[in-house]
C-alpha cells in the first residue's frame, strides 16, 4: 500500500445493506480494504472472499503438543523419577494416564488458540483504539474501499455505494486509517 492510497468509507444502518454493498463492491472488481460491523454478520466473510481461517490447524497442532507433553512428563515422573509400586500395577498404566492427558490436550490447545487469535489480530494490552468511523462500534456498519484513481470512477463507486443503502461516503488518506484517527 503506497503512501498516497485515499480511501472511501461508507457508512451503512443495517447488516443487509452492508451485504449488498459488500456484493456489488466484489462485482464492480473494487479493493474492499476492511468492513466493520457491531455484531456478527453471517455470510460477510463468504461476501468479501476470505479463505477459512487456520486457526483450528493451531488448536490441533497445540493439543497434539499438550498430550506428547502429558504421556513424556508422566512416563518420566512414574518409571524414572519416582517409580512407586502400587498394589503390584506396572508404573506405566496407560488408563491412569488418561485423565491428565485429556486435560492437557484442552488447557493447551485453547490456550494456543486464544494466544493465536490475539496475534494475528494484533490485539495485545494497551493498543489504543484504530475506530474508522464514528459509532462503528456501537451501532453503524463500516465498508472500507480504495479509492479509484480516475474522478469519473470514484463517482460511480459512490454512486454504487449510495445505491447499496450506504447514509454517508467519506474520504479518508491511507495513513489516517492506520493511525486510527477518526
Amino acid at each position: 500500500m503506497s503512501e498516497r492510497d485515499d480511501y472511501l468509507v461508507a457508512r451503512f444502518r443495517d447488516a443487509d445493506g452492508l451485504l449488498a454493498a459488500v456484493y456489488a463492491a466484489r462485482d464492480e472488481g473494487l479493493t474492499i480494504q476492511d468492513v466493520y460491523t457491531p455484531c456478527p454478520v453471517h455470510g460477510l466473510e463468504e461476501a468479501m472472499g476470505l479463505p477459512r481461517t487456520r486457526l483450528p490447524f493451531v488448536t490441533l497442532l497445540a493439543g497434539f503438543g499438550g498430550l506428547c507433553f502429558a504421556l513424556c512428563f508422566q512416563l518420566y515422573t512414574n518409571i524414572l523419577d519416582w517409580p512407586l509400586d502400587v498394589g503390584g500395577k506396572p508404573a506405566n498404566s496407560g488408563l491412569a494416564f488418561v485423565p491428565v492427558c485429556f486435560e492437557l490436550t484442552v488447557l493447551i490447545g485453547g490456550l494456543a488458540t486464544v494466544g493465536a487469535f490475539f496475534l494475528r489480530s494484533r490485539l495485545y494490552p494497551g493498543k489504543s483504539d484504530a475506530l474508522v468511523t464514528p459509532g462503528v462500534t456501537d451501532d453503524v456498519f463500516a465498508l472500507v474501499v480504495r479509492k479509484p484513481d480516475e474522478v469519473g470512477m470514484a463517482r460511480v463507486v459512490r454512486a454504487l455505494l449510495t445505491g447499496a443503502g450506504a447514509e454517508d461516503i467519506e474520504e479518508r488518506e491511507a495513513e489516517l486509517l492506520r493511525e486510527g484517527h477518526a
